[in-house]
């Protein structure tokens, strides 16, 4: 029953199969079978471990969606309940113009304060730049500033 055991797993071990035709009439010692059977077994292991996460992966990005399309329908569900309200909205040149304006102000900094010499040199000024440049006080002085700046140019 042992050897029948050990013939099992030479023919159910992907590994374990025989690779080389001349030496077919040659089996596998049983210690290169249980071995390769190890192998195989840990390789399976690793498979079903990425696989695992994958799908934990998957279900995430599911219920990101979901959130996303509850939130759209509500959006769509507003403007059909009052098609009006839209009429005083932000035109989208304005949007642009303060995201531009925003975007403009971190990247002078950015530049300022960045080295790309080398990876680690940028890391290390990278890591600095978000400390010094992206804490809330910062960023909502920004903000404040270029929506002044906007609002002036409107009126």
């Amino acid at each position: 029953s042992l050897q029948k055991g050990y013939n099992d797993l030479q023919a159910i071990v992907p590994t374990c199969e025989q690779q080389d035709f001349s030496i077919s009439s040659q089996k596998l010692s049983k210690a290169i079978v249980l071995q390769k059977t190890i192998d195989y077994i840990q390789f399976l292991h690793k498979e079903k471990k990425k696989q695992e996460e994958e799908v934990s992966t998957l279900r995430k990005d599911v219920m990101a969606l979901k959130i996303m399309k509850v939130n759209y329908e509500q959006i769509v569900k507003a403007h059909q309940d009052n098609p009006n309200e839209g009429k005083n909205q932000i035109s989208d040149e304005v949007k642009f113009n303060v995201f531009q304006g925003i975007m403009d102000s971190l990247f002078q900094s950015f530049n300022a304060s960045v080295s790309v010499t080398s990876f680690q040199e940028l890391s290390a000024c990278v890591f600095s730049w978000i400390e010094e440049h992206c804490k809330p006080q910062t960023l909502q002085d920004i903000v404040i500033r270029v929506l002044h700046k906007v609002k002036s140019q409107l009126y």
